[in-house]
């Protein structure tokens, strides 16, 4: 059977230090931060992609940082250097460490607004962790090419063949050779992810299996979200497909009680914050935690609304 390895028992309060997020039980969470010089006016909680750590929001933390933002990434438990490394601890797991860094930073920054930024997998915990009832309040999410590949949108030959090798070999490692995709335009970081010891290159069948329950469940939130959202995906996207991204995007802009941005950038990756256009991304975040204007800097909400009508127009 696919396992989890969830938290173990509550032994002390959540805590924050200088370079740890210590939670509830015990595990010490290595934490990165990038503060302005002088009082922040707003404060971003940026969670990692799969097989990913901390370390994907070193340019962007530093851009916003410099731009009067607070920000703070922690490597998720399975993750980095957090324990259980290669092991996947569980939707509620995920979620409740988030929750409760952001009741630890809204403490510490208590006058000013506070968002949530998840890149892929870390999109989709941030979509998951807002459906819940006790999560705290924030000012708005950012979702940078959330995962949202649910079993719903994969041919049966896929979903059948995870769910017979999560059953029978969870434990069978998968390194991605010879699948040719491209993640970002971004070569040279790509080479020093490669390079990298903390990001994760074999992969456990059953953390696969746990990452697509996560998948699912973000998928059916589009509807539930009632929080300002930001969302960027890039048009050569080759990790997370149009078709689910499109179909999320659909039911999740029929719903209007909120403030929703797309943005869809032309020549943008799935690592749309480490791109070579990657600035262009970092102004149009900048811009929406600002102002929210009518259109970012880049337009890429304009491209996203001509793209999604003619979708919307397609399918009818």
């Amino acid at each position: 059977m696919p396992m989890t390895y969830p938290p173990g028992t509550k032994t002390s309060n959540a805590q924050l230090s200088e370079q740890a997020y210590l939670t509830e039980d015990g595990a010490s969470l290595p934490l990165r931060q990038w503060l302005p010089k002088n009082e922040p006016h707003a404060v971003i909680i940026a969670l990692h992609g799969f097989n990913d750590y901390s370390h994907f929001f070193d340019l962007p933390g530093a851009y916003f940082s410099q731009h009067g933002i607070a920000c703070f990434a922690y490597d998720q438990r399975g993750f980095g250097a957090a324990p259980q490394r290669g092991l996947w601890a569980g939707n509620e797991a995920y979620v409740k460490d988030l929750q409760d860094l952001v009741r630890l930073v809204k403490q510490r920054y208590p006058a000013y607004p506070l968002y949530l930024l998840g890149e892929s997998m870390g999109g989709a915990i941030v979509i998951t962790a807002m459906r819940q009832a006790d999560m705290p309040e924030v000012s708005g999410i950012i979702l940078a090419a959330p995962a949202l590949w649910a079993r719903s949108t994969m041919p049966w030959y896929q979903t059948g063949l995870l769910w017979t090798l999560a059953h029978s070999m969870p434990w069978l490692t998968l390194t991605g050779r010879g699948v040719h995709v491209m993640a970002s335009d971004n070569i040279d970081m790509l080479r020093a992810m490669g390079r990298d010891p903390l990001v994760i290159k074999a992969t456990r069948i059953e953390t696969v299996y746990g990452l697509t329950d996560l998948m699912d469940a973000a998928f059916e939130s589009a509807t539930s979200l009632r929080v300002n959202t930001l969302m960027l995906y890039g048009e050569k996207d080759e990790i997370i497909p149009k078709e689910p991204t499109y179909a999320f995007l659909q039911r999740f802009l029929a719903t209007y009680e909120v403030e929703k941005t797309v943005a869809i950038y032309r020549n943008g990756y799935h690592m749309l914050l480490r791109d070579l256009q990657a600035p262009t991304t970092w102004q149009d975040i900048d811009a929406w935690i600002n102002n929210t204007p009518e259109q970012l800097p880049s337009g890429a909400d304009v491209w996203a609304k001509q793209l999604l009508t003619s979708q919307s127009e397609h399918v009818e």
